[in-house]
C-alpha cells in the first residue's frame, strides 16, 4: 500500500513539471513564429512589384560627323508596369558640349515624360548634342549619357558622337574685292590668300585658272605641299591680257585644288583698260592733226 502512494506521488509530480514546461515554450514559440513573419512581412515590402521596368533604345546609338558639326539620335522608350508613371528625364554631355531632350511637333524642349502602364511613348525623342560655341572640337568619340528615373526605378543607355577630321580652306582676295583693272599687253597683279580653317593640314594645294582664249594667268607660288591649321598662305596671281584686247569687262576663274578637300573657285571681273603706249600713239596723232590744221590755216591765211 505505502509502495503504491509513493510510485502514485512520483506519476503526479511528473505530470505537474510536463505541464509547466509546455506552458513556458509556448510563448517562445510564438515568439519566434511572430519573428518570422515580420520579418517575412518587412521584406516583402522593402522588394518592388515584380515585372516592373523601364527599356530605353536607339536603333543608331553610334552616329559620326564632321567636326563643328551638330548630333542627334531617336531613342524609344517602353514602360513595363502596371501603373502611370512621370519619367524624368536628364542628358549628360562632354565638357563644353550642350545635351538638350526634344520631343513633338513643333518640337520642344522636354524635361520629363508620363508612361501609361504597358506603354510605349508615342513619340521619339530625340537627343540632340552642340558643340562648343565658335569651336572646333578635337577628332575622336565623346559619350552621351540619357537617364529616365522614378523612384526606385532608373534606366540609361549610352549614345557616342564620333568626331572626324575637318578639311576647309578659304580662297580669297587680299582687298576682299572682286574685280581688278588691268592693262592689256602687260603683267598686271593680283594678291590672293588661301586660310586653313579646318582642323588638319591640306596636302597638295595647287592652282587653276578659267580664262578668255589668249590670255595668261600664272601664280605664285605655283602650288604648296601642305597648309597647316589656322595658316593663311599668299598667293600672286599674274593676269596678262594679249596687247590687242578690246577694252571691256571679261570673266576669270581662279581655282584651287587638293587632295584633301574639294576645289574652291573665285569669279574675278577683269576690266581691260587701253594700253599706255596706245595711249601715247593717239595723243600724238591728235597733236600731228592739230599741227597740219594749224598749216593749213596759216598757208591759207597768206592767200
Amino acid at each position: 500500500m505505502r509502495r503504491f502512494s509513493v510510485v502514485y506521488y512520483l506519476l503526479c509530480f511528473a505530470l505537474l513539471f510536463a505541464l509547466l514546461g509546455g506552458l513556458a515554450g509556448s510563448p517562445a514559440l510564438a515568439t519566434q513564429e511572430s519573428s518570422n513573419d515580420s520579418f517575412s512581412l518587412s521584406l516583402n515590402q522593402e522588394q518592388p512589384p515584380t515585372g516592373e521596368k523601364l527599356e530605353i533604345s536607339c536603333k543608331y546609338p553610334v552616329v559620326s560627323k564632321r567636326s563643328g558639326e551638330s548630333f542627334e539620335w531617336e531613342v524609344s522608350l517602353d514602360w513595363q508596369g502596371n501603373e502611370f508613371r512621370s519619367f524624368d528625364l536628364r542628358a549628360t554631355a562632354p565638357s563644353g558640349w550642350d545635351a538638350s531632350i526634344w520631343a513633338g511637333y513643333p518640337e520642344r524642349e522636354i524635361p520629363a515624360i508620363g508612361l501609361e502602364p504597358e506603354a510605349k511613348y508615342p513619340e521619339k525623342i530625340k537627343v540632340k548634342l552642340e558643340p562648343p560655341l565658335r569651336e572646333l572640337p578635337e577628332p575622336g568619340d565623346y559619350p552621351v549619357t540619357l537617364e529616365a528615373s522614378s523612384g526606385d526605378i532608373k534606366e540609361t543607355i549610352e549614345l557616342k558622337a564620333v568626331v572626324s577630321a575637318l578639311y576647309r580652306y578659304y580662297f580669297y582676295t587680299t582687298t576682299g574685292r572682286l574685280n581688278i583693272e588691268v592693262t592689256a599687253g602687260e603683267e598686271n597683279h593680283l594678291s590672293c590668300y588661301v586660310e586653313n580653317t579646318g582642323t588638319e593640314a591640306i596636302k597638295n594645294v595647287g592652282f587653276m585658272s578659267t580664262k578668255p582664249t589668249g590670255w595668261e594667268v600664272t601664280f605664285n607660288p605655283y602650288s604648296f605641299e601642305s597648309l597647316e591649321v589656322g595658316v593663311a598662305q599668299g598667293v600672286d596671281v599674274i593676269i596678262t591680257p594679249p596687247s590687242k584686247t578690246v577694252p571691256g569687262d571679261y570673266m576669270v576663274t581662279l581655282k584651287t585644288v587638293s587632295t584633301d578637300y574639294a576645289a574652291r573657285e573665285m569669279d574675278i571681273r577683269v576690266t581691260v583698260l587701253t594700253s599706255t603706249v596706245w595711249g601715247w600713239v593717239g595723243i600724238l596723232i591728235v597733236l600731228a592733226v592739230i599741227a597740219g590744221l594749224a598749216v593749213m590755216f596759216r598757208r591759207l591765211g597768206r592767200r
